[in-house]
C-alpha cells in the first residue's frame, strides 16, 4: 500500500495549475553579447513575465535571416546595423512602422520617412592600429597612406560579403575616388597591403593583437569596447580626410510576434536614459538631438569629420560590387593592376 505525504487530489489540482509559461520575444542583433545580455537581464527584471532571446549575428546576417522568414516571422525586433540595410528591408516590405515616444528626437535624415526603422547610434569607421606594435604618431593618418608600401603584409580586414560595416568602408572608398573604376583600382592595391580577411570579428581581434597584422578598417565604438573592456591593444585614427559615419537602426519585424512587448523593448532600450547608458557602458555615440555632446563620455573624438557618401548609391550596388570584389580582386589585387578586365557596375 502507497502512502502519500499529500492528498493525491492536490497534486492533480497542482499540476492542473501550473504558472503560465514566459512570453517570448526574439531579438536579431549585431550588438554582441555583453549588450545584449545587458538589456534582456534589465528588462526582464521590470516584466518578469518576458523572456528575452537574442541572436547575436553581422547586420548583413540578421537582414537575409529576416528576408529569409519572410512568410514566418521568428523575431519581433531588428536593433543594430546600418541605415541602409534597412533602407533595403522597408522597401522589401519586411519592417513595421512604429514612431516612438521619442520621435522628435531624432533628425529627419536618420530616420525612415515613415518611421519603419529609426538611428539610435553615429558609428564612424576608421583606421585601427596595435598599439604595442605601430606608436601613433607612425600610424597611417588617412586612408591614402593605408597604401604605403611598409604596411604591405601587416593588413588584416573582416571579410566584406558577409559584413555591413565592411561593406559601408570599402563602398565609402570606391565613391571618394573620381570614378568606380578609379575606386576598385585603389580597393585592389588595399588587397595588396592585406595578409588576410578575417571570417568573423572575434578572429579579427586576435589577429589584430597578436600584432603580425597590426593594422585594420573597423567601427570606432567596437574598438573603444575591446580596447576598454578586455584589454586589447587597440587605438585608432580618425583620418583626416574624413570618415564614413554610419547610422545604426532598429526597426519592428513585420508580423513578428509579440508586438507589444516588441515596442516595450523598443522603448526601452531606446530612451534618453539607456542611450546615454549605452554611451558609457558600451561605447555608443547616440542619435538622438537631444543630447549633447557634453554629455558624451570622454572617449567619443572631439573632432569628426564625417566622409560625404551617397548611402542610397551605395546600398542600391553593394551586392554587385561585393560579388565584383569577390571575383576579381580579393587575392587578386597585383593582377586586376595589371589587367583591370570586365568595368564593375555602376
Amino acid at each position: 500500500m502507497h502512502r502519500w505525504s499529500w492528498p493525491i487530489w492536490l497534486l492533480v489540482l497542482m499540476g492542473c495549475h501550473r504558472s503560465p509559461e514566459r512570453i517570448v520575444l526574439l531579438v536579431y542583433s549585431p550588438h554582441g553579447k555583453d549588450q545584449l545580455s545587458y538589456y534582456e537581464e534589465a528588462f526582464e527584471r521590470l516584466y518578469p513575465q518576458v523572456d528575452v532571446q537574442w541572436l547575436d549575428m553581422s547586420s548583413q546576417a540578421v537582414y537575409d535571416r529576416i528576408a529569409t522568414e519572410r512568410a514566418n516571422p521568428q523575431a519581433s525586433l531588428w536593433w543594430g546595423g546600418p541605415s541602409w540595410l534597412f533602407e533595403q528591408a522597408a522597401e522589401e516590405g519586411l519592417l513595421e512602422a512604429y514612431r516612438p515616444t521619442w520621435a522628435e528626437a531624432i533628425a529627419p535624415e536618420y530616420r525612415d520617412p515613415e518611421f519603419r526603422w529609426v538611428g539610435t547610434y553615429l558609428t564612424p569607421e576608421v583606421i585601427v592600429y596595435n598599439r604595442e606594435k605601430i606608436r601613433r604618431e607612425e600610424a597611417p593618418g588617412d586612408w591614402d597612406a593605408l597604401l604605403d608600401p611598409r604596411w604591405r603584409g601587416k593588413i588584416v580586414l573582416r571579410y566584406p560579403p558577409v559584413s555591413g560595416t565592411m561593406q559601408a568602408i570599402l563602398g565609402a572608398l570606391v565613391l571618394r575616388q573620381p570614378t568606380v573604376r578609379e575606386g576598385f583600382l585603389w580597393l585592389a592595391r588595399l588587397d595588396e597591403q592585406t595578409r588576410t580577411y578575417a571570417a568573423d570579428p572575434t578572429q579579427l581581434y586576435v589577429l589584430l593583437a597578436r600584432g603580425e597584422t597590426p593594422i585594420t578598417l573597423w567601427n570606432l565604438t567596437d574598438v573603444v569596447l575591446q580596447a576598454e573592456r578586455y584589454g586589447f591593444p587597440f587605438d585608432f585614427v580618425v583620418p583626416r580626410s574624413g570618415a564614413p559615419v554610419l547610422v545604426d537602426g532598429i526597426a519592428l519585424v513585420r508580423g513578428g510576434p509579440n508586438m507589444e512587448w516588441a515596442r516595450r523593448f523598443y522603448e526601452f532600450v531606446t530612451s534618453r536614459e539607456a542611450l546615454l547608458e549605452q554611451s558609457r557602458l558600451f561605447y555608443r555615440i547616440p542619435a538622438r538631438r537631444d543630447i549633447k555632446p557634453e554629455e558624451f563620455p570622454d572617449w567619443v573624438p572631439e573632432e569628426l569629420r564625417p566622409m560625404p557618401v551617397d548611402w542610397s548609391r551605395l546600398r542600391r550596388l553593394r551586392q554587385a560590387w561585393m560579388a565584383y570584389w569577390d571575383e576579381h580582386i580579393r587575392g587578386r589585387g597585383g593582377r586586376y593592376l595589371a589587367n583591370p578586365g570586365p568595368p564593375p557596375p555602376e
